[in-house]
């Protein structure tokens, strides 16, 4: 059985482009009465960023905490919090403006104001029954893709498990990618961020759930993804353009992963390790299973400078070590798809604790 794939409907892209989102706009405000719900990655609170957007008096402000990774108890406070604002209305659109973090909870919280219940009942595959508002994603940092993916990522603290509410109602509909929002971003988190595009991308393209168009994605976004790596300065005008449409391209690839992130996934459960980071220091441990995709990483690691901290596992304990375990084995469908049917039998419980206690 083929499925019938989506891809975000509308895309905007060039230096400047953010100063065309009142257009943009303008057009859903005739389209829907009801205001726009704005979410800013906290890191943007006291900055100028709010102040160049096209928000009227009657719009929301919602600033996201992205010091850590969505739970499933997060999003379910700030769609009580948006609830409340809108009082039964509709949203002209919600927009996001930030990394995987902002742009994950603006979709979850979406499909929450249209959909009874709570987040966790919607982690897993075509759940989600009623579209969504209208989305419009801004990225402010490059690399999750989760401006084209149709999934929303949360961590569930009471399940031990990490993962995304999976449907096309959760796709943004509208796109907006400007590279000079883009500048100011540190240069170990642009590292740490930009290569989860490379990661997932190969993680796919060394599966065996694969079609055509979702190998070109990801092959031309790990084309873009090198060119950027492994040049002299990731991050000089014309590279943080090019890692944006990487990005943009691996989030529409971003089918299956493979064996990096299900161990990423237990890093962020048990250690509230951002997802960029933790794919870093899931695929150091990786060099048997990826050893071509080592090589590289490790070669872009030293061309830009990123110094990865080591002992990130020292000291835990057994059943820290076991929740690990636990929270990376879970995902079988991204193990099955490097490792195959038995992939229990070369991911032991020993085999995975050893690795994650060599980080």
């Amino acid at each position: 059985m083929y499925r019938n794939a989506k891809n975000v409907g509308y895309y905007m892209i060039g230096k400047g482009s953010l100063s065309q989102l009142g257009d943009l706009l303008a057009v859903r405000r005739k389209a829907q009465a009801g205001p726009a719900v704005f979410f800013l990655d906290h890191y943007f609170e006291g900055k100028d960023l709010a102040s160049r957007l096209p928000m009227e008096s009657r719009d929301m402000l919602v600033y996201v905490d992205s010091s850590e990774e969505p739970t499933t108890e997060g999003v379910d406070a700030y769609t009580a919090q948006v609830k409340t604002f809108l009082q039964g209305a509709t949203p002209c659109a919600m927009l996001a403006f930030g990394g995987g973090c902002t742009m994950d909870t603006c979709k979850c919280v979406g499909n929450l104001l249209t959909n009874p219940g709570k987040a966790e009942d919607y982690q897993g595959w075509e759940l989600v029954k009623n579209p969504a508002p209208y989305k419009i994603a801004v990225p402010t940092l490059s690399g999750t893709g989760s401006e084209t993916s149709r999934t929303g990522i949360v961590c569930n603290e009471v399940r031990n498990i990490k993962l995304g509410m999976n449907s096309d109602f959760t796709m943004f509909d509208q796109v907006l990618l400007d590279p000079d929002l883009t500048a100011s971003v540190p240069r170990n988190q642009f590292f740490y961020t930009g290569i989860d595009t490379y990661m997932h991308c190969f993680e796919s393209i060394t599966g065996s759930y694969r079609n055509v168009v979702v190998d070109s994605l990801a092959e031309k976004a790990i084309d873009l993804c090198k060119q950027v790596f492994l040049s002299a300065d990731m991050m000089s005008d014309e590279n943080r353009e090019k890692l944006m449409i990487a990005s943009f391209l691996g989030g529409m690839a971003a089918g299956f992963v493979g064996v990096v992130h299900p161990l990423s996934a237990g890093l962020s459960m048990v250690l509230h390790m951002h997802h960029g980071v933790a794919n870093c220091h899931a695929l150091s441990v990786l060099e048997d299973i990826y050893p071509q995709e080592y090589k590289d990483f490790m070669t872009m690691m030293e061309r830009q400078g990123i110094d990865l901290p080591k002992g990130i596992c020292r000291g835990l304990t057994d059943a820290q070590f076991d929740a690990l375990y636990a929270a990376s084995i879970v995902h079988e469908k991204p193990l099955t798809n490097r490792l195959g049917p038995d992939f229990k039998k070369i991911l032991t419980k020993e085999n995975v604790t050893a690795r994650f206690k060599r980080m």
